[in-house]
């Protein structure tokens, strides 16, 4: 999942996500597997440094209408330092005091709750069955789970405390791991083994309980002896509602010279650079391991990934770099690239787009119909975005999927 930039209804629809909401959070013991997804749950992911550069408030959410077709919000992230959960930033989470313009209900808040905490208060008011999701972890900030490994209860009580703390209990209906990546390499390397990943989980289950929603983010690297290879998925499985599958960043200019390949591949194609770097490969493995489809989303990224100093139009072309990013090079938002760069052709069910010498990929409404489509075909729980950011103002992203999903 991406932080900083690095591996990211109409009438009567608050009644239905009411009553999917409720079917995702049944009252299982915890002893016994949790319950899966609903076969269309939407999870998007909103992060709380959006709330600076990039001025995307909670109110966006609602705004761009985006809220009205969610399930499930992921609140972006908690940190894992030390092996316990604690905040990132204290101000945007529930100190910052939003005036009326950048309110979700257009009223200034008065208090108790500030910040993104208590504008999601109000939203999730405004949109009976909604849930919000705390998740800890990402890129940046997965280092904390080795610690957590070595104590998975004391790590599980950690988080407890932190998303029930009294302030905003009633704001947060459970939490997801975001954990880059158990017993393998990631922004630095894990050596807890492979049953890590399964107890750090059920540790977390037991404190949370049958009725919170404990979900996770995993590796998407359908290779033989990859990342998926490393820890038991399948047998965490038991203990999460479902997994939000990280079917993007395959490719990037990580590798500067190239070859330019895309950011999400939905299926292999004639010259991609590595054998099972693509989303079905990643859920085909997944599903191979026995874990059932319903408990796996599929991912959406709401971003491209992009090259400079490329001349051929069609993927496989060299590089000399990173193209230049509003905020990262080598990454930009959809919004943006929509009218900046757009697309020019499709590959293995994502889009790419050639402009001058810069080369970029990215999904579209067009080609996350089809991946909708996919996940349906599959029997998979849903898909879920990373994140609401690098949307357009009118969600035109969201829109695509919740249409798909139906």
């Amino acid at each position: 999942m991406a932080m900083f930039g690095k591996r990211r209804l109409m009438a009567g629809a608050a009644a239905l996500v009411g009553l999917v909401a409720a079917s995702l959070v049944g009252a299982a013991p915890a002893s016994t597997a949790a319950p899966a997804a609903g076969g269309n749950t939407m999870v998007g992911y909103f992060t709380n440094w959006g709330i600076y550069d990039r001025a995307y408030q909670v109110k966006n959410l609602q705004s761009s209408g985006t809220a009205g077709k969610l399930n499930v919000i992921n609140y972006a992230f908690g940190s894992t330092a030390n092996g316990q959960c604690s905040l990132t930033d204290a101000y945007a989470d529930y100190q910052k005091v939003f005036d009326a313009s950048t309110s979700v209900d257009g009223k200034a808040d008065t208090g108790p709750l500030y910040g993104n905490f208590g504008q999601l208060r109000k939203l999730k008011k405004m949109h009976p069955g909604l849930k919000v999701v705390f998740s800890v972890g990402g890129w940046t900030l997965s280092s904390g789970f080795t610690e957590a490994a070595k104590n998975p209860a004391a790590f599980a009580n950690s988080c407890y405390a932190m998303v029930k703390d009294s302030r905003w209990a009633d704001v947060f209906d459970g939490i997801d791991l975001d954990w880059e990546y158990p017993n393998a390499c990631g922004l630095s390397c894990d050596t807890s083994g492979a049953a890590a990943f399964k107890n750090v989980l059920s540790a977390v289950r037991a404190k949370f309980g049958s009725g919170a929603l404990v979900t996770a983010a995993i590796t998407a690297d359908g290779t033989s002896g990859g990342k998926i290879d490393a820890a038991d998925y399948a047998a965490a499985a038991q203990y999460v509602n479902w997994y939000n599958v990280m079917t993007y960043d395959y490719f990037g200019a990580w590798a500067p010279t190239g070859p330019t390949a895309p950011n999400a591949p939905l299926n292999s194609y004639s010259g991609i650079p590595t054998a099972g770097f693509y989303a079905d490969a990643a859920i085909q493995k997944l599903k191979g391991k026995g874990i059932a489809a319903a408990k796996l989303l599929l991912g959406i990224g709401f971003y491209g990934r992009g090259w400079t100093g490329v001349t051929q139009s069609a993927p496989g072309g060299s590089a000399t770099g990173a193209a230049p990013g509003k905020y990262e090079a080598g990454i930009q938002d959809y919004k943006l690239l929509k009218t900046s760069c757009p697309a020019t052709g499709t590959v293995a069910g994502t889009a790419y787009a050639k402009c001058g010498s810069q080369w970029w990929s990215y999904d579209t409404p067009s080609t996350i119909g089809g991946k909708m489509s996919y996940a349906k075909s599959q029997g998979l729980g849903g898909a879920f975005f990373w994140s609401a950011d690098g949307d357009t103002t009118n969600g035109e992203l969201a829109s695509a999927m919740r249409g798909g999903l139906g």
